[in-house]
């Protein structure tokens, strides 16, 4: 399609571009084409009984959506990475493409992401929001096949779908049309990424339409590993048959994706810093121990984390001429997500004082001889091997009644996971970057290794049912009520063998059930502009892991296992041709939260509370300048705990800022658009003692686009342009260590793609 880029056409093609979320499920894409006098209305689905959609001007609660052109310019590194465009949201990303760290609206948590759901074309890709090395964004990735995504906190998950109390975000995929297009892309840096993305979609016969795309990739990382630690490869098929009354559509995505996981680091040691990795062809290859014959097993470090699997799913939306609408939508996934790494075991220290005879050491790989001032640091080698598949069905029939709504609906899911881990096999290690480990050193040289060794062998298997009912009324013209129920089964069988000896030692045999609720209220004060208000009570089922760590609390009072999550929001909204305006009050309660800082520590449980506010702004003007603001002031609290009650919750900031200004123009007869992003968060602490303060920082990301003719896009991204030193996190393993995780240093990404 040929563009002609004029300031004003080019204001009407951001709006369209904002608004492609219009297209339902249950409509063909070229139903989203809108002429540009008219108002745009965006339509999201998420919150919505199997997806059936609203308005957003009429929904009651907040949403906030990114569409393709958006993620293009926040040229997101992961997919949590591009989660730090949601208000309310804190991600902790620098781990690696794997393996982030997502908290939501100040609700507790030591890491992975225990209040997050992932879905795809309105499916949860995975129920378990979180397992120990795994959560939910690992098992995807974000390319050119993505058409735009959804993020909902709080409101109605607690009854729909996956019944997630927290955050849920929904991506949905590039459908075909009658027009065949299509886009190749290729993207190198100055970390020698090399990728290749393409997409092509179109019509392959009436009413039947597809979409294919994928990408190829290669590089040594971010922080170079001196090896290609970081290669993958995805290939997505969307297809699509338009029905009398509705359409059905099918995809699968294929994924085999694995970068080296990125660990915490020395903060007192000169030279270790943002582009420090443990990982290096020195160190990549182990013998690992295991078991009580101390078995022993040659691993690749570098096979790093990552995900090799399958998601599959789709749909069917139909309506029929009593008024009745039916829905289902199913998903299937099923792969390896493994992690191996090196993980830091407390402080750095000097060779002297480890070595056996104080002054010295050789390599084991080189044979270099190195003094007592040589910097070292105890490094495990872990392995995790998990192999997991997961089945999700949620169907709803719903009618209009005139001034009242209803839906009734029934979701299943069953989940399962296999896992070997062995977390341990520590020596010293020499501390540079792909330090190799160290002869002359007794426990190097002992099977047993410097520390403790933490093997398991575990298989669990849970299934979820919950059966749902949404209504909604008009109390007048302007004022609407709305309210939910969900009633949940949830029962979990798992059992482990832990130290490998063949001997199941814990096993689970669990089922307990919930009711959630929501009701909330929206106002219209006139077609552009609304407030509404909510309150909602959701409860997170426990899975394998919860269990393991917390195996006594499960006989004396399995219930208590489950976290029962209270919210309430209060907010304003305006949505015009220009402008995109979220403000969200919000509060809650979280009980029973339980932490465990590393295998055979005993868990902490406690209950959070939290406040603050979220502002999610977008404006476009027809001059060609636009921004888009995301703001969280939020206050936590830790109200019940048995030594940290009055404390803050630990890893999460009381404010971040998130601005992205834009400007498009004519250079040269040329389109040009340049943008930015400025990113600042507050100070946090470390851990739920408040002993630990991991310092706030300002980020400043810098891109530029420019099409020097029809169809041909140039793209420069500079990320973390003035090379900031920020910490995400301390040492989660061992909270007073001076350990840390960098934010990622100043990468230079360059693309060129062709369009059609």
């Amino acid at each position: 399609m040929t563009t002609t880029h004029t300031p004003s056409k080019l204001a009407c093609a951001i709006i369209l571009a904002l608004s492609s979320q219009t297209v339902l499920a249950d409509q063909p894409a070229t139903s989203a084409q809108t002429t540009t006098d008219k108002k745009v209305e965006r339509i999201v689905v998420s919150g919505t009984p199997a997806g059936m959609g609203v308005r957003k001007i009429d929904a009651s609660y907040a949403v906030t959506n990114i569409d393709a052109e958006q993620i293009i310019k926040l040229s997101p590194k992961s997919t949590a990475d591009l989660f730090k465009a949601v208000p309310g949201v804190w991600v902790e990303s620098s781990g690696g493409e794997s393996g982030a760290n997502v908290f939501v609206r100040g609700f507790p948590g030591g890491g992975d992401a225990p209040f997050l759901t992932l879905s795809l074309e309105g499916s949860p890709i995975y129920p378990a929001p979180t397992l120990s090395f795994l959560e939910n964004s690992s098992l995807f990735r974000i390319d050119e096949t993505i058409e735009t995504m959804e993020a909902l906190r709080g409101g109605p998950n607690p009854v729909v779908s996956n019944g997630q109390p927290g955050l849920t975000t929904n991506f949905r995929l590039k459908r075909g049309s009658e027009d065949t297009q299509g886009l190749f892309k290729y993207t190198t840096s100055d970390y020698d990424l090399q990728r290749v993305d393409a997409v092509l979609s179109g019509e392959i016969s009436d009413d039947l339409y597809f979409m294919v795309g994928g990408y190829v990739k290669s590089s040594p990382g971010i922080r170079d590993a001196g090896f290609t630690s970081e290669k993958g490869s995805q290939f997505t098929v969307n297809i699509t048959k338009e029905l009398d009354n509705g359409e059905m559509n099918f995809y699968t995505r294929q994924t085999d994706d694995h970068g080296a996981w990125y660990l915490p680091t020395p903060l007192n040691v000169n030279g270790i810093d943002a582009e420090y990795t443990q990982l290096g062809t020195l160190n990549r290859q182990a013998t690992i121990y295991t078991g009580p014959n101390n078995d022993a097993h040659q691993v690749d470090i570098g096979d790093g984390r990552g995900w090799n699997g399958h998601v599959s799913g789709g749909s069917i939306k139909l309506e029929f001429d009593n008024g009745w609408s039916f829905s289902d939508r199913f998903n299937i996934t099923k792969g390896d997500a493994n992690t191996l790494g090196l993980v830091p075991a407390g402080s750095a220290t000097t060779l002297g004082e480890v070595a056996d005879n104080g002054q010295s050491a050789t390599g084991a790989a080189t044979g270099t001889t190195y003094d007592s001032d040589t910097p070292v640091q105890q490094v495990g080698r872990w392995v995790v091997l998990k192999e997991i598949s997961s089945f999700t069905n949620d169907l709803a029939f719903s009618k209009q009644f005139e001034d009242l709504s209803v839906a009734v609906g029934y979701y299943t899911a069953s989940t399962s996971a296999n896992d070997w881990w062995s977390l341990g096999n520590t020596a010293y290690h020499v501390l540079e970057a792909g330090g190799e480990m160290l002869n002359d050193i007794t426990c190097n040289e002992s099977a047993e290794g410097c520390d403790f060794n933490y093997d398991i062998n575990s298989s669990g298997d849970a299934r979820t049912n919950a059966f749902y009912t949404t209504a909604q009324y008009k109390l007048s013209q302007d004022l609407t009520l709305d309210g939910g129920l969900r009633y949940e089964s949830h029962d979990v069988q798992y059992s482990v063998d832990e130290g490998l000896d063949g001997i199941i030692n814990k096993t689970v045999d669990y089922d307990e059930s919930k009711t959630s609720w929501t009701t909330g209220l929206n106002y219209s004060i006139n077609d552009d502009m609304g407030v509404f208000a909510r309150v909602n009570r959701g409860y997170k089922m426990p899975y394998f892991d919860d269990f393991r760590d917390n195996y006594v609390a499960y006989h004396q009072d399995g219930e208590k296992l489950i976290k029962e999550v209270t919210q309430a929001e209060l907010g304003y909204k305006l949505i015009t041709q220009s402008t995109d305006f979220f403000a969200t009050l919000f509060t809650n309660e979280v009980k029973g939260d339980t932490f465990v800082s590393r295998p055979d520590v005993p868990a902490e449980i406690l209950t959070n509370e939290a406040y603050g506010v979220e502002l999610d702004y977008n404006f476009n003007h027809e001059s060609g300048f636009s921004v888009n603001l995301n703001t969280t002031l939020q206050q936590t609290e830790i109200t019940k705990s048995p030594k940290n009650k009055g404390k803050e919750a630990q890893r999460q900031p009381k404010w971040q800022v998130r601005v992205t200004p834009s400007y498009d123009f004519e250079v040269d007869g040329m389109y040009a658009t340049l943008y930015g992003t400025l990113s600042a968060v507050d100070d946090r602490f470390g851990n739920n003692e408040n002993t630990v303060t991991l310092d706030g920082y300002e980020k400043v990301d810098l891109g530029f686009i420019l099409e020097p003719m029809e169809g041909i896009k140039l793209q420069l991204a500079i990320d973390n342009l003035t090379n900031e030193q920020g910490i995400t996190e301390g040492d989660p393993r061992n909270a007073d260590a001076p350990n840390g995780r960098y934010i990622m240093p100043r990468t230079t990404r360059l693309s060129v793609s062709y369009e059609f």
